[in-house]
């Protein structure tokens, strides 16, 4: 009786599943409010350099004084103000500005109003966000590598404790240097405090929530959480009080410990059945089945016949992998590629100031746009293919962010806050299925065997793209449509080489690094799934499900006692 059957006595659509499912949701919620803090306490409102003949002067006439100067009227410092019927007569100082007149969008307090971090200085708080991607590479291996030495269940809460401890501290920060270390140590959470708690939720679900259940309460909360967390800013008021929210929701995940079981196949792969069957036992409990000891006895013959088998088989590896042209070339295809493409997400999701319109606004409407974007990724895979979607996304996406490039290179049309979202906000939406799409693209193009270390080699080299991200927005400053037209040769060098990968969709897909090499080999760069005559599609079954088959077809005869070799053998 293998891990799928005895889940399934125990109960793997019941209440323990809908409890977990729910706490997936919260930290995909917290995930989202604290991976978008690093944006928000950075928001810049508009601001002019301080004058004393400014003091009493409405928002409104500042702007009217400084309208001649254009985009540089908030860096650049006045000598002298006389006004004489009506018009406006400056002379220019040649000092550097000191001080600064702001005018607080929604009420709200940035760490660059209050450290004064704009004009010369606005490069500091890049710094810091930076360091918090580099934070987020860290993190990402070193949790994986916890998570696999001491649980899922507490990695997932280290990590969260981690974003507290960052946050907490960031509030004190009063220079570059601690607000930088400070980021850091906050980044370490940015991806662990996700991606463990999905794991394990995977684990114990049922193949039929698996999809649907996980898919919809992500996207539900991926979605609040991209809401609230502008409008949670204002209502704090202050980039302090908002990143103690922060802090003190990821916090709460440490209660977790007392709710959530540790995962039962981690605990076989530590050699720990016995705790294996003690969780399992305890999610019978909770969802309310009896299961015979007899089941979990044929589970533990199972699990012990399954180590033995596996202990005979040679593991392949990431350098095993180097060593074949075919998949080598594949791979490193896959991990560039998913370096543009993360580089291109965390810039555009990001980057909402500039667009004539309040940043928390544009940041709301960018929130609306994710959920539909998973229903157009999975329209457009099922009629064009994994291939053929991806290079329309990526291609599409290049061609929006070129436009919106265009225009914000007219200083007349920079203020036209329509006509910018109208392309903005459909970059937003292609970039979300450019993601999406190419990552679950890029798992289904490696073999079983090598799979998990390949994806996440090329999320710790997508992390250290996007150590650039803050840089790329921070040009925007100078040059208003220099990240767009930098958008735009990443996202189509990216579609481009999505081109030299092979089709997946109704494909059967490599397991092995033998069927890794031989998959897509002889495939023009043009051959889309959508392009291929129906009645030759391949078997949509798995390798994994044919071999399964084969070998209950060659047991039917098997007795009870060989059963458990029989089920480890299916599973290798």
């Amino acid at each position: 009786m293998d891990f799928d059957k005895i889940l399934e006595k125990c109960g793997d659509a019941g209440r323990y599943q809908y409890l977990i499912l729910l706490l997936l949701g919260y930290i995909a919620f917290t995930s989202t409010v604290h991976y978008y803090s690093q944006n928000i306490i950075g928001f810049v409102p508009q601001h002019w350099c301080y004058h004393e003949e400014l003091e009493n002067r409405t928002h409104e006439e500042i702007a009217a004084i400084y309208a001649p100067f254009g985009s540089r009227a908030a860096c650049t410092r006045l000598d002298n103000i006389e006004v004489h019927e009506g018009v406006y007569n400056v002379t220019v100082s040649s000092q550097s500005c000191e001080r600064w007149i702001y005018k607080y969008d929604y009420g709200f307090r940035s760490m660059n109003v209050e450290l004064n971090w704009v004009c010369e200085n606005a490069y500091k708080a890049r710094i810091g966000q930076s360091l918090f991607f580099l934070g987020s590479l860290m993190g990402t291996f070193a949790f994986g590598m916890l998570g696999d030495r001491i649980g899922r269940v507490r990695a997932v809460i280290l990590a969260n404790q981690c974003g507290f401890v960052g946050d907490f501290l960031t509030t004190y920060a009063s220079n570059v240097t601690q607000f930088s270390a400070f980021r850091c140590i906050s980044g370490l959470a940015a991806t662990a405090n996700y991606y463990l708690m999905f794991i394990l939720v995977l684990e114990f679900l049922a193949p039929k929530l698996r999809n649907l259940a996980i898919s919809g309460v992500l996207g539900l909360c991926f979605c609040l959480g991209a809401l609230v967390a502008p409008w949670l800013s204002v209502l704090a008021g202050n980039w302090r009080i908002y990143l103690t929210f922060s802090a003190l929701l990821q916090l709460i995940v440490a209660l977790f410990y007392f709710v959530v079981q540790e995962s039962a196949q981690w605990l076989i792969t530590r050699n720990n059945v016995e705790g294996a069957i003690a969780r399992l036992k305890l999610i019978a409990h909770f969802n309310g089945r009896q299961v015979p000891p007899a089941d979990f006895e044929a589970f533990q013959r199972y699990c012990t016949a399954k180590r033995k088998h596996e202990s005979q088989q040679s593991k392949a590896t990431l350098f095993d992998l180097m060593r074949t042209p075919h998949l080598r070339r594949t791979a490193l295809i896959i991990i560039f590629t998913f370096m543009l493409t993360s580089l291109s997400f965390n810039t555009i999701s990001r980057n909402v100031e500039g667009l004539g319109m309040s940043p928390f606004v544009v940041f709301s409407l960018f929130a609306v746009v994710v959920p539909p974007s998973g229903f157009l990724q999975g329209l457009m895979q099922s009629r064009l293919g994994r291939k053929a979607t991806c290079f329309v996304a990526l291609a599409g996406t290049s061609l929006l962010a070129c436009a919106l490039g265009v225009c914000q290179s007219f200083e007349s049309v920079q203020l036209n806050a329509s006509l910018l979202l109208a392309f903005a906000m459909p970059t937003r939406l292609g970039i979300s299925i450019c993601y999406t799409t190419f990552s679950q693209y890029s798992s289904e193009l490696l073999p079983t065997c090598v799979r998990s270390r390949g994806i996440a080699t090329a999320h710790l080299a997508a992390a250290a793209a996007s150590v650039t991200s803050p840089y790329l927005i921070h040009l925007g400053t100078r040059w208003a449509a220099g990240p767009s037209f930098i958008l735009t040769a990443l996202l189509l060098t990216a579609a481009l080489l999505s081109l030299l990968l092979p089709e997946t969709n109704n494909r059967q897909l490599p397991i092995t690094l033998e069927d890794g090499e031989a998959f897509g080999k002889g495939e023009s760069m043009l051959s889309f799934d959508c392009w291929r005559a129906r009645d030759d599609d391949v078997l949509k079954q798995p390798a994994e499900e044919l071999k399964l088959n084969a070998l209950n077809g060659a047991r039917r005869n098997t007795s009870p006692e060989t059963e458990a070799d029989a089920d480890a053998e299916a599973e290798a």
